[in-house]
């Protein structure tokens, strides 16, 4: 059975946990970054359609509907958003509409990430973050 949303975000803060410094919590954020290089999103779909408004760097974001689950795709040209929108795919892909509409992202903030990043990147996420709702609504619609 697939882990719920929960259960991976709690995954998420475990390792973030492991670093004392954020330092080493950025370096965590930038390899994840480099898991975008296994499954990259093709580059017909980094269009302004799929480009989200409000982030500092380019980012793209693709959703489609895969047997009752939401499937994320998504990609950015900063390196350290990589690995956030690695985070957020790997939290909110793979779920139902209802699922990802009811999710409380705590991990963002039990991690640090808010805190720790320009006010412009947290907007950024909030950005990435309705996005996502936004897909998962149109598709719970229909």
């Amino acid at each position: 059975m697939a882990k719920s949303i929960n259960e991976i975000q709690d995954e998420i803060i475990e390792e973030f946990e492991l670093f004392d410094d954020w330092m080493g919590r950025y370096q965590l954020l930038v390899d994840y970054g480099k898991e975008l290089k296994k499954h990259p999103m093709p580059e017909a779909d980094k269009t302004k359609a799929n480009l989200i408004d409000g982030c500092q760097s380019n980012v793209w974001l693709t959703a489609k509907m895969e047997e009752g689950n939401i499937i994320f795709t998504g990609d950015s040209d900063a390196l350290l958003v990589q690995g956030i929108v690695v985070l957020l795919l790997n939290v909110l892909s793979g779920h139902t509409p209802e699922e990802i509409l009811k999710a409380d992202l705590y991990f963002i903030d039990r991690i640090g990430l808010r805190e720790h990043l320009s006010p412009t990147r947290s907007n950024g996420i909030a950005a990435m973050l309705k996005q996502m709702k936004l897909y998962a609504l149109a598709y719970q619609a229909k």
